[in-house]
């Protein structure tokens, strides 16, 4: 998958006889807010971040309507300007630019520790010998950012989104009524997933 582009502009920089040569504290700490997000809730996601002095150059963020650094740009977005970044905002819109490009492959479960239904999508899944790969949206932002446009994209905006939520192949299938479904037909049918 090609880098999700990230551009930081931050208090520094140069234009006429206009100097800086400290960036702002808020342009440091998100700096290193970004940093850190890459290797946690963004770790494995391809990412090119470019860190430019907005008093160099100024104008480029000012054709998105940015003029307040530090200046967060996702693509040709702006997520954040004038304060230290949020990295929820970060995460959501990075994961907004990855479910652009990348389709959710083989067999997936979205849930949660605490639901009734994941456990038994889990187990259901087990037992039929079904390898598939869990996300537990409440430790993992980054799956619930994912998960939520993908399903709101099948179901509807107002469609409130509970979880499990389960792809089979790379397909929708739903929650855990429709695994059993899915699975009671299979069973008599002799088909099998892996």
């Amino acid at each position: 998958m090609k880098p999700i582009k990230i551009t930081l502009y931050r208090w520094a920089g140069s234009w006429g006889p206009f100097k800086v040569n400290i960036p702002c504290g808020e342009c440091t700490l998100t700096k290193d807010i970004l940093e850190d997000t890459f290797n946690t809730e963004l770790a494995g996601i391809p990412i090119e971040l470019e860190v430019k002095d907005w008093l160099s150059y100024w104008w480029e963020p000012l054709k998105l309507k940015a003029w307040h650094a530090p200046i967060i740009i996702v693509e040709d977005k702006v997520i954040s300007q004038g304060e230290a970044l949020n990295r929820g905002v970060l995460v959501q819109s990075v994961i907004a630019q990855v479910a652009k490009r990348d389709d959710i492959k083989g067999n997936v479960v979205f849930g949660k520790a605490t639901c009734p239904y994941c456990i038994k999508a889990k187990a259901a899944l087990d037992e039929a010998g079904v390898d598939y790969i869990y996300h537990d949206v409440v430790k993992d932002s980054a799956a619930l950012y994912r998960m939520i446009p993908e399903v709101k994209a099948i179901i509807g905006e107002k469609t409130p989104v509970t979880v499990p939520q389960i792809w089979l192949d790379g397909k929708y299938v739903g929650g855990f009524d429709e695994l059993s479904k899915i699975m009671n037909t299979n069973v008599t049918t002799g088909e099998h997933y892996e």
